[in-house]
């Protein structure tokens, strides 16, 4: 049988891109995110380890810069301060994930129906999303003034004028209620859009069955749209998480860590360490503790939740 010269042979075997373009050209795609990430994520938090070894200064000053081991850890841990911020952060978490996880469900389910109009609802829901978060403080701090802004407007004809009017961020007691009203109501949207997501994932055979089978919408919604979610709850919720323990804008802008530090939050902490107290070693440590906390509690969230 007559067979191939050697040339022709070699011009049959696929080229060089051939078997490798689509992995060059999604490698090439990539690489500016990719760069993005490593040099303004990774190689800072990396360089932040070497600061929080040494007493280095936000403004240069006579005295060197020196190596101090891990004495600023031993500072922060000492700090009073530091554990008040630790335990605001979890009273913030455990209020905000109800609240703002409650009120994305419950839109997106909403908003999951067949009705006129629901792709403009969706987008006009989204919105607060979307919006910078220092303008957003400036309207709810407008919302939250004492003794006549608009929510103790809402107090009094609630209540027919018997109620007094609310010092929303300068009351202990409502402070940090207020902050996680304005949170949930302005990040709700991230968790909204994920949960339609998975609702739109969930077969509407399954819904046909369970209707046919004479379940009511309670039963639906809890035998088939909540398996349906699992893992989509689980992301959720450490996404929230991690988001609740970085708040600092809203407490910055609004209440500066008061009243009598009852709003102070890790991130603040921080801030005030680093740039206002000029101490980057010291707050550089701060910044690695709280990582270590936020990735101790998202391997515990997934854990519990892995089943």
């Amino acid at each position: 049988m007559p067979t191939l010269s050697q040339p022709s042979a070699r011009r049959l075997q696929p080229g060089f891109w051939r078997r490798h373009g689509g992995n060059i050209q999604e490698l090439a795609m990539l690489a500016p995110a990719c760069i993005l990430v490593i040099v303004f994520l990774l190689l800072p938090f990396l360089s932040s380890f070497r600061l929080a070894l040494t007493n280095e200064r936000l403004i240069p000053r006579p005295v060197p810069t020196k190596f101090v081991g891990l004495d600023n850890f031993q500072n922060v841990l000492a700090d009073g301060d530091f554990w008040n911020a630790v335990w605001n952060v979890f009273r913030f978490t455990v209020m905000v994930l109800p609240v703002q996880c409650g009120l994305a469900l419950a839109l997106a389910l909403l908003l999951n129906q067949k009705l006129p109009f629901r792709n403009a609802f969706r987008g006009v829901f989204f919105l607060p999303a979307i919006t910078s978060i220092a303008v957003v403080c400036t309207v709810w701090g407008t919302l939250f003034q004492y003794p006549n802004g608009p929510l103790n407007q809402v107090v009094h004809l609630l209540s027919f004028g018997y109620a007094q009017p609310i010092d929303w961020l300068g009351d202990p007691r409502w402070a940090m209620l207020s902050i996680v009203l304005l949170s949930a109501w302005q990040a709700y949207g991230f968790q909204m859009v994920v949960y339609l997501a998975g609702l739109q994932n969930i077969p509407a055979s399954l819904y046909e069955a369970a209707q046919l089978d004479g379940a009511n919408a309670w039963n639906r919604f809890r035998h088939v749209t909540l398996p349906g979610l699992r893992q989509t709850n689980v992301f959720v919720l450490i996404i929230t998480t991690i988001q609740a323990f970085k708040l600092f804008v809203q407490v910055n802008i609004l209440t500066q860590g008061g009243p009598r530090g009852t709003t102070d939050t890790v991130v603040q902490y921080m801030f005030t360490a680093g740039f206002v107290n000029q101490r980057l070693g010291y707050g550089a440590a701060v910044s690695i503790l709280l990582f270590v906390i936020v990735l101790i509690i998202s391997l515990l969230q997934r854990y519990v939740t892995r089943g």
